[in-house]
């Protein structure tokens, strides 16, 4: 260990490398203990996140930073909750009487940005026996104008959204009432309005007409950029995905790389030291298996059985073991078996299992390393690229299910690039890490490399 740690220091590329691969592995770990696996499934299905929250197909917030014009960032506050984020800019003026709610939440909205909001709403949950809450929204812009927009009665969950109330496009006299409302009144009749900064009063009233009725009022933007990864179609945040797409990749490529290597390994001493009939079937095995299609078969799978993450692993293992690999290893335990400590050991009684694994396998295993090291990648891209097939697991989030869902939301003709590179990058740096640290092991362990 001492002089493998020695010799890696003498290769920069190996050091940057497995820094990256312990930033990875690091990455996995967090995902799988902060987003356990029940709670991603469900995050991916949208079951249990309040995606109403947030924008649809949008980049990320970073964005801005390379951005002239600044684009407006969504927000939420739930107005009725004292915890709630953002609340300091709410005032509440509570003038409820006998048991009846009449409550007005009067929240400053400061607006900078150099584009308009995707859309505004209102989200309500009420308890009530009979007689509904009523609510009374209005938007009082920096330049004094007051604009009326949520009016009516509140069911037991209700959703009220700007873009979508046809009286207030009326109002504000544009098709998109988020331009008729954030822009100066002067320039409302011209082609390209100008967008109006400053602080906005967003004033909404909550009543109740019985006893006990409770509501809670959340007052929402839907921006044009989200969070540290963006919005995909059905507006899930795709941080997820970037995240446990570490965890189901690695597993992947470590699980296959280790189960082939060794299994194929073992098959081949075995098969040299046995030799006979049992030689002789390992090796037509491994012929018949070289010419059957690799790709086709986890098409048919994956089509036809079960689009399991396990199951297409366990695929690819069955039909990796009886490569071509295992002529390399048998063209080397020839050589090893002719050893004269393997004769040594049959003199002395060692039986077949001591011999194949205790003095066999171990005189290959330097030649292991680097190739085992280096597969790995290639089974990460195989499992993004059957994703990318739409043969991927369809309950788990992935890079390649993030590609996959990109390519067919039209993300590239639509200009959404953040949705594709994002995961794409993931996968590059995973593979280059790999490759840095695999290529170096090459050099270390096969002395003709080393001695050029």
């Amino acid at each position: 260990m001492k002089k493998f740690l020695t010799d890696i220091k003498q290769y920069p590329t190996a050091i940057v490398g497995l820094i990256m691969i312990f930033l990875i592995i690091s990455l996995a770990i967090y995902t799988v203990i902060a987003i356990p696996y029940e709670e991603a499934v469900e995050l991916w299905r949208g079951n249990e996140v309040d995606t109403y929250r947030n924008p649809e197909k949008v980049p990320p917030a970073w964005v801005n930073t390379f951005r002239s014009e600044k684009l407006p960032e969504g927000f939420y506050c739930v107005m009725s909750d004292e915890n709630s984020e953002n609340i300091e800019n709410v005032t509440i003026e509570d003038n409820s009487k006998d048991g009846l709610l009449d409550i007005t939440y009067t929240y400053e909205l400061e607006f900078s940005a150099d584009d308009y909001y995707q859309d505004m709403m209102y989200f309500v949950e009420a308890k009530y026996n009979e007689k509904q809450p009523f609510i009374e929204g209005s938007v009082i812009t920096p330049e004094g104008r007051e604009i009326r927009t949520a009016n009516g009665g509140v069911t037991p969950i209700y959703r009220y959204k700007f873009t979508q109330d046809s009286k207030l496009t009326r109002r504000v006299g544009k098709i998109n009432p988020m331009i008729g409302i954030f822009s100066t009144e002067e320039s409302l009749d011209a082609d390209n309005p100008e967008v109006l900064k400053g602080t906005y009063i967003v004033k909404t009233r909550i009543r109740s007409f019985e006893p006990d009725t409770t509501v809670s009022v959340e007052l929402l933007t839907h921006g044009k950029v989200f969070g540290i990864a963006g919005t995909d179609h059905i507006r899930r945040d795709i941080k997820t995905a970037l995240l446990w797409g570490a965890p189901v990749a690695l597993a992947f490529g470590l699980i296959a790389a280790f189960g082939i290597s060794i299994l194929t390994m073992s098959i081949a001493a075995a098969g040299t030291w046995f030799g006979g009939w049992i030689d002789q079937l390992i090796q037509r095995i491994t012929e018949v298996n070289m010419m059957l299609p690799f790709l086709p078969i986890l098409i048919m799978v994956g089509t036809f059985y079960s689009r399991s993450l396990w199951t297409i692993l366990g695929t690819v293992i069955l039909l990796s073991i009886f490569s071509a690999q295992i002529k390399t290893y048998r063209a080397t335990f020839l050589q090893v078996k002719q050893s004269t400590y393997i004769e040594a050991a049959k003199v002395y009684g060692a039986s077949n299992k001591r011999i194949i694994f205790r003095y066999m396998i171990p005189k290959i295993i330097p030649m292991l390393i680097p190739g085992l090291v280096l597969s790995i990648p290639n089974y990460v891209f195989l499992e993004a690229s059957l994703a990318v097939l739409g043969l991927g697991d369809p309950t788990l989030p992935t890079w390649g299910k993030l590609i996959n869902d990109a390519y067919s939301s039209g993300a590239l003709w639509n200009q959404q690039y953040y949705w594709i590179l994002e995961p794409a990058v993931l996968l590059i740096i995973t593979g280059f890490s790999f490759a840095m640290v695999g290529f170096a092991l090459d050099r270390i362990f096969n002395p003709r490399l080393r001695d050029q």
